[in-house]
C-alpha cells in the first residue's frame, strides 16, 4: 500500500518529475530555490533531510557540496531515479528511503536543516500539514533551519491563462475550486492539470509554520510574477537578461504583495533554541 493517495502517485509515475525542473520555467524555480537554500543553510558537512526529495534535484547538488543528505520520498519511482542520478553524478547520498513526511524514522535533534520542498503540496488536510511541520521541528537541532515550499493559491489561474488552458470549461471549474478553498482537484485525464493538491495563501503558510512551533518565519516568492510574463522565455535564454532577472527577483522576493503572484513560495524558519 502506498503512503500517498493513488491518484497522486499515478501522476508522478506519468509526469517525469525528474525532468520537470529542466525547462525554462522549471529551471527558474530550481535556480531560485537553490539560491534561497544557499543563503540560509549552515556550511557542509551539515546534516540535511530532503523530505519529499523526489529524484534528487536538490539533494544531489547538496551532496556534491559535502552535505550529509538523507532523501526521503513516498514514490518508489523517485527513489530509483534518485539512486541512479546520484551514481551518474558521482554523488553520495547519506540515505535514500521510502517515507512519509508525517512520520519520519529519524531521531529527534538530528538534522541541521529539513527541506519540505513538496510534501505540503499534497497534504490536503491542515492537520496533516501541521503534523509534517511538527515532524520537521522534532528532527531539527535547536536553531536548525526549515525550508517549506508551497504552491500559491492563485497559481492555476495564472498558469492556466499563460498556457492556454483557460479555454477549457473543465479547467475553469478547477480554478474556481482552487480560489474558493485552496483544494486543487483534477477530475480530467489531462496530466498537465496537475493532481490533488493544496494551494496556500502566503499568510496561511506562515501561520501553519508558526503553529508547528517554528520561529523567525520568512516567506519568499520563488518565481515572483515573471514566470507568467509573455517574454519570460526570451529573457531567460539570454545570459545577460537572466542574470539581471535573478538579481531583481532577489530584491522583491520578500515583498508581501509579490508572494501571491509567484507560482511557489518558500517559508524559511528556525527551531527555537
Amino acid at each position: 500500500m502506498g503512503l500517498i493517495p493513488e491518484e497522486i502517485e499515478a501522476h508522478y509515475r506519468q509526469s517525469r518529475e525528474a525532468e520537470r525542473l529542466s525547462n525554462e520555467w522549471g529551471e527558474l524555480e530550481r535556480v531560485r530555490t537553490q539560491a534561497i537554500l544557499a543563503r540560509y543553510l549552515p556550511p557542509a558537512p551539515a546534516v540535511v533531510l530532503d523530505v519529499g526529495g523526489a529524484a534528487g534535484v536538490y539533494a544531489i547538488p547538496l551532496a556534491k557540496q559535502g552535505y550529509a543528505v538523507h532523501l526521503i520520498d513516498p514514490v518508489p519511482l523517485h527513489l530509483e531515479q534518485a539512486r541512479t542520478s546520484a551514481t551518474e553524478a558521482g554523488a553520495r547520498l547519506a540515505s535514500v528511503t521510502h517515507g512519509d513526511a508525517r512520520h519520519l524514522d529519524f531521531a529527534a535533534n538530528s538534522a541541521d536543516a529539513v527541506l519540505l520542498l513538496g510534501p505540503l503540496y499534497h497534504l490536503i488536510e491542515k492537520a496533516d500539514r501541521i503534523q509534517s511541520l511538527r515532524e520537521a521541528r522534532r528532527i531539527l537541532k535547536p536553531q536548525g533551519f526549515l525550508f517549506a515550499a508551497a504552491i500559491s493559491r492563485f497559481a492555476s489561474l495564472v498558469d492556466g491563462l499563460a498556457r492556454g488552458f483557460f479555454q477549457d470549461a473543465e479547467f475553469r471549474g478547477i480554478v474556481e475550486g482552487d480560489l474558493a478553498q485552496g483544494v486543487h482537484r483534477n477530475p480530467t485525464d489531462r496530466i498537465e492539470y496537475f493532481t490533488s493538491a493544496y494551494f496556500h495563501r502566503p499568510e496561511e503558510l506562515s501561520a501553519e509554520v508558526e503553529l508547528a512551533g517554528l520561529g523567525d518565519v520568512r516567506i519568499f516568492a520563488v518565481e515572483g510574477p515573471v514566470w507568467s510574463a509573455a517574454h519570460f522565455r526570451d529573457a531567460w535564454n539570454d545570459p545577460a537578461q537572466q542574470q539581471e532577472l535573478l538579481e531583481f527577483l532577489a530584491i522583491v522576493e520578500a515583498e508581501p504583495s509579490i508572494a501571491g503572484a509567484s507560482g511557489h513560495m518558500i517559508a524559511v524558519a528556525r527551531r527555537p533554541a
